[in-house]
Parts: structure tokens; C-alpha cells; sequence
């Protein structure tokens, strides 16, 4: 599925789980390009959520990428290749072999995804940006949703950007944690390629606004 650059991606972490199939109806109605998933096991992160079954029950018609914030994130390949994630990006932090799970995510027909902490530096994943089709910058540390922007991301972004482009990868670059309307613009400027957003858009009275908004801050008009 070809999604627009650069992309809004709203995380449904921050969504009404009682009515979570109509939710991502509105906001892809409205004008998102993919569905943001984000899986916690309660150890990488303080904090549990879904499984493969939450992504098949929401799968059908929409594109779907799972943020995989576990610690052995190569036991669920499989399971959610099999329940419908169009996506899968795992944590440098949590893989031993990150090379090797990369590359089984491509085997089982997902798109693959790196990402990094905030104090987990570019050059830990170097080696694989070739190979990746998204490199997701964390502008907060993981776990929860509504937290505020770490400033010094932007910087991170940038270089982020650089790596990319010098490494001749055709990787996205996306950022995830404490975006709003008011600072989307300046991390597109730094870079990015994506807009991961939860809260902001999932706590307002209006999507299509909401989304209407983040579209302009990200020069779609």
C-alpha cells in the first residue's frame, strides 16, 4: 500500500479500546496512512498491551505496522505475519542478532523496521540501515502515552536524516512520542518522513480537523 510523504501514523495506543474498530475507521477516513501498533510486554517497557489478536481483528483494509517493544521480539514473527501486520519494527536494544531478525521479518512478508530510544545512539544500527525499510527515532522513552517531547530529538533527527542518505538507504525516517500539531512542522524540517501521533489526535473532539492540522504543519495542504 503507497502512502503519502511525509506520512501520519496514529497510534491507537491512545484510542477508545472499547470501540477500537470504529476509531481507526474515523481517523483513516480522515486522512491517516497507516495504523501504529504499539505491543509492550511489560519487561522492555512498563507497560502491557496487545497480540497478534488485536491486529487480526483489525486488519482487514487497513495497513497496519506493529512497534515491537519486547524483549525477544523474534518469538512473534510469525504470529503476527500470520494475523495481517503489513509492518514490524523491533528495537535495537532488545536483539542480539539484529541483523538476523531483520531479515526474518523481510522472510515473512513484513515490511522491517528499526528503532531507537532516546539515549540509544545512530550508529548502533548502521549496519543494517541498507537493509530496512523504516528507521523509527523515539522522541520519548517508551511505555506510555501523553509524554512530552524530548527536545534534543531534533538534533537526533537530523543526524538520523544524514546517516540515511549517506548509507544510500531508501529507509523512512519516522518519529514516535510527545508530537502535537505545534511541533510537527519543526520535526519534518529536521527530517522526518513520518509522524507518529497518539494523543493528540485520539483526545480530540474532531479528526478530521486534528488530522486536517497535522496535514498542513507537514506541508500536505
Amino acid at each position: 500500500m503507497k502512502i503519502t510523504i511525509p506520512a501520519l501514523a496514529p497510534s491507537i495506543l491512545s484510542a477508545d479500546f472499547g470501540r477500537l474498530r470504529e476509531e481507526v475507521a474515523e481517523v483513516e477516513a480522515n486522512g491517516a496512512d497507516l495504523i501504529h501498533v504499539d505491543i509492550m510486554d511489560g519487561h522492555f517497557v512498563p507497560n502491557l498491551t496487545a497480540g497478534p489478536a488485536l491486529v487480526r481483528a483489525l486488519r482487514k483494509g487497513t495497513n497496519l505496522n506493529v512497534h515491537m517493544m519486547v524483549t525477544d521480539p523474534d518469538c512473534f514473527i510469525d504470529e503476527f505475519a500470520d494475523a495481517g501486520a503489513n509492518g514490524m519494527t523491533v528495537h535495537a536494544e532488545t536483539c542480539s542478532h539484529l541483523h538476523r531478525t531483520i531479515h526474518a521479518v523481510q522472510e515473512a512478508g513484513m515490511k522491517t523496521g528499526v528503532a531507537l530510544n532516546p539515549a540509544t545512539p545512530i550508529n548502533m544500527v548502521e549496519e543494517v540501515l541498507p537493509f530496512v525499510d523504516l528507521l523509527l527515532i523515539m522522541s520519548v522513552n517508551p511505555g506510555f502515552g501523553g509524554q512530552a517531547f524530548i527536545a534534543s530529538s531534533l538534533d537526533k533527527i537530523r543526524r538520523a536524516s544524514r546517516a540515511i542518505k549517506e548509507l544510500h538507504s531508501e529507509a523512512l525516517l519516522e518519529v514516535d512520542g510527545g508530537l502535537k500539531i505545534e511541533n510537527t512542522h519543526a520535526v519534518v524540517q529536521a527530517g522526518a518522513d513520518s509522524i507518529v501521533a497518539g494523543s493528540a489526535i485520539f483526545s480530540s473532539q474532531d479528526y478530521q480537523k486534528t488530522i486536517g492540522d497535522f496535514h498542513k504543519k507537514m506541508g500536505r495542504e
